[in-house]
């Protein structure tokens, strides 16, 4: 046949499934090669060389298809392919979030020699660092030094003498606050130079890099990006008694830096590109320094930022070296704790005045005395976000551009609050309509330890009001509120198809909808679509019709107390249940909460 015959034959390139490869394989056998194969029944060597074809055509066009929807955010499956794309638009990944909480800690001190009161000398500083355990056997970090000879803490006589009825030991209870995890160190062998060395760590569930250390003794820092060089550290302030700060940032220009990528199961450290011993990987202060202003000096003051970065090496890769990694680890699972489950004294450290001044006995038996218990729930950690809710994210961060001007750039920060100071579950901006400036009600909820909505703690409110301080614009005020959470149930009646088991068509009905809106989250001021149950139920197998759903409001024992006319926020074409903008929806025990009748 000629060449020119044989180009008469069109190509459906539309065809890309198993079916479609086959019956184009067939009909290019059938016209070009007559002769040579005839037989196509399924049993025939010609049928099983073009069902051998076709599969491959069809595993191709699988993963033809499969890849170039991974390089669009939008059709893009895999969770890490996602962060992939957010972290081109500006998003960072905030990992495993930790939990916080205010814990009251408990120390027997013995009596002063006159017995009105606690010894000064014995009264301790318990050391930052310090651990403690819930019930659970989950592992918490004492974030802050508590000191007990703080005036606002209770003191109580705990022990008298027998003989005279004098106080011998006194109870002092003070509180601290504690993060959820444990510190590790992991050390990691680097060999000869590469350029964007990437290390990965053996733990996954990491909530923060502590520090970073080589061979040598060079410290690498954590970045938001390659190309900063500067970053803040914490200096202790001197005259920290007159100012009552206790610490000070202070600029500082830095060479070895990295940033922290993560995935869903892994976090390794991305370093540059620049060798060890270069020359001028960061800016030198006086190339810096603005003259516009006649100074002929330099100081904090005038630096230009637009000098500060000298992006072509990206920082100084280590090599031929050890890294000595710490960091503080999380529960893979969930950190949360109910109220009085951190009860467990870990290891402990104290400072006194003068040590050698005190009994070693009595100090022992202080510190066997202490005491911890959590009077409030202490939480943080949340379900990873869904992909789309990445993509969701992805999507509002690079219009937010580190400001908080909008109400969507408010929410897009709240999200993206580092884990370490803990995450929250869902969030709504809304501006404030009784006040006459810039006020915004900012409304969290956070989750419990079984994944239910639960109030969020003061401790995680504090460093979200914080957080925010750095974005906020000046005419803005921020007040962070509670969300009312409305426990709702669903009841139902179907009419099931002629020939349809009755029992088994009510089990599978409930385990739809259990199914489906047992891990969904609602977000704040959501309505309830009445809507898509339906539509849920109607596509049961076994369904002819269903006849009625219903949302109850469940309160009171287990529920939350919070309550909503079901009727009064019913919206007229009764599709969906309105809720108020303070307020979010909970279908909080799907097992029992979900009821249906055959009819």
């Amino acid at each position: 046949m000629a060449d020119d015959q044989k180009k008469i034959m069109p190509i459906n390139y539309t065809n890309r499934e198993f079916e479609g490869v086959r019956n184009d394989l067939l009909q290019i056998a059938e016209r070009y090669y007559p002769d040579s194969f005839q037989d196509f029944s399924k049993a025939s060597f010609g049928s099983m060389m073009v069902d051998a074809v076709a599969y491959v055509g069809d595993q191709l066009n699988f993963y033809l298809d499969y890849n170039v929807n991974e390089t669009f955010l939008d059709t893009a499956y895999q969770y890490d392919n996602i962060i992939r794309h957010g972290r081109s638009l500006g998003y960072k990944d905030t990992g495993r979030p930790s939990t916080f909480g205010k814990v009251a800690i408990y120390i027997l001190v013995p009596a002063s020699t006159t017995g009105l009161g606690p010894d000064s000398l014995y009264i301790p500083i318990l050391k930052k660092g310090s651990t403690f355990t819930s019930s659970g056997g989950l592992s918490f970090i004492l974030s802050e030094n508590v000191d007990f000879a703080d005036p606002s803490n209770q003191i109580v006589a705990a022990r008298t003498s027998a003989t005279t009825g004098a106080p011998t030991y006194y109870a002092i209870k003070a509180y601290g606050n504690v993060v959820s995890g444990r510190f590790r160190t992991e050390r990691v062998t680097i060999g000869n130079y590469e350029r964007f060395k990437a290390v990965r760590l053996s733990d996954s569930n990491i909530s923060e890099i502590i520090s970073v250390f080589d061979s040598e003794g060079n410290e690498y820092y954590e970045v938001e990006y390659l190309a900063q060089d500067m970053i803040f550290k914490e200096i202790s302030n001197k005259n920290y008694k007159n100012d009552n700060v206790p610490s000070i940032l202070k600029p500082f220009l830095v060479s070895r830096k990295f940033v922290v990528n993560r995935g869903r199961n892994s976090v390794a450290l991305q370093f540059g590109s620049g060798k060890s011993g270069e020359t001028a990987v960061v800016a030198e202060p006086s190339t810096v320094a603005m003259d516009i202003f006649g100074k002929s000096y330099v100081s904090n003051t005038t630096f230009d930022p637009s000098r500060l970065t000298k992006g072509e090496s990206m920082g100084i890769v280590p090599s031929n070296t050890t890294l000595t990694v710490t960091y503080r680890t999380t529960n893979p699972t969930n950190s949360n704790v109910a109220v009085g489950s951190l009860t467990g004294v870990g290891s402990v450290s104290v400072n006194f005045g003068d040590r050698s001044l005190l009994q070693e006995s009595t100090i022992s038996e202080m510190l066997s005395s202490i005491e911890v218990s959590n009077e409030e729930p202490i939480v943080g950690d949340v379900s990873l976000p869904t992909s789309d809710e990445i993509k969701r994210r992805v999507y509002d961060t690079f219009p937010t551009q580190n400001r908080a001007v909008t109400q969507a750039d408010y929410e897009n920060l709240i999200y993206r609050m580092p884990s370490k100071f803990g995450s929250i579950k869902r969030c709504s901006v809304q501006r404030d309509p009784d006040s006459r400036r810039r006020n915004l009600n900012v409304y969290v909820i956070s989750e419990d330890s079984f994944g239910n909505l639960t109030t969020s703690n003061s401790t995680i409110k504090n460093n979200l009001k914080t957080w925010l301080n750095d974005y906020r614009m000046l005419s803005d005020t921020i007040d962070i509120l509670d969300t009312f959470i409305i426990n709702y149930g669903i009841e139902f009646i179907v009419k099931p198809a002629l020939g349809a088991d009755r029992f088994t068509l009510l089990d599978n009905c409930i385990q739809t909808l259990n199914n489906k809106y047992s891990a969904e989250k609602l977000f704040i001021g959501e309505q309830i679509s009445v809507a898509d149950i339906y539509t849920v139920l109607a596509a049961v197998e076994g369904v002819m019709s269903v006849s009625s759903v219903k949302i109850v409001n469940k309160s009171g024992a287990n529920y939350s107390s919070a309550l909503i006319d079901v009727n009064e926020n019913t919206s007229p074409d009764g599709s969906s249940i309105v809720m108020p903008k303070n307020a979010v929806a909970e279908l909080k025990f799907p097992s029992v909460d979900i009821t249906g009748k055959i009819k």
